[in-house]
């Protein structure tokens, strides 16, 4: 059977989202605050509060023009919130575990609506109005998240030394 182009990036997307998950799987919430090394503010919590805020900016305000949400985890002031702006509590890490999910959720709805005609559409996706197509915004995403599993790879081997992915 031949895979669609849509199909093709969906694979991908879900691949890098199990990987991340697979990554936090086992640990406690102290762990998965632990910074990677100073001055760095690297953890897999603030991966997985960046990746919910991710899956928001592209899935909801770009794709879907969905802008007046309020960003997850963002402080104008903190630009670096969603790896700052927390203790490493089982609160936290249940908070941002069940906002990733929500936006993955939605962005797989969304994503059952379309095809591969319509990967070529454009949309708007800031405020200057800078135009894209929703295949490039997927091809985005997709190595967002294999940058960032990269990173996930080196941060649970510095925890814990496992390296079985």
């Amino acid at each position: 059977m031949e895979s669609s182009e849509l199909t093709t990036y969906r694979e991908y997307l879900g691949h890098f989202r199990r990987t991340l998950e697979h990554q936090c799987e086992g640990l406690s919430p102290e762990q998965l605050a632990s910074r990677s090394a100073a001055p760095s503010t690297l953890s897999l919590l603030g991966l997985v509060r960046h990746l919910a805020l991710v899956e928001q900016i592209w899935f909801r305000r770009a794709l879907q023009g969905l802008t007046d949400e309020p960003a997850l985890f963002s402080d104008q002031a903190d630009p670096d919130h969603e790896f700052n702006g927390f203790a490493g509590t089982a609160a936290e890490a249940a908070e941002a575990f069940d906002a990733w999910r929500d936006q993955i959720a939605k962005a797989d709805t969304w994503l059952d609506t379309q095809d591969d005609i319509t990967m070529a559409d454009e949309v708007v996706y800031n405020s200057d109005g800078k135009r894209s197509s929703k295949r490039d915004i997927l091809v985005h995403l997709i190595e967002e998240y294999a940058r960032h599993c990269g990173h996930a790879d080196l941060l649970r081997e510095r925890i814990d030394g496992r390296t079985d992915l």
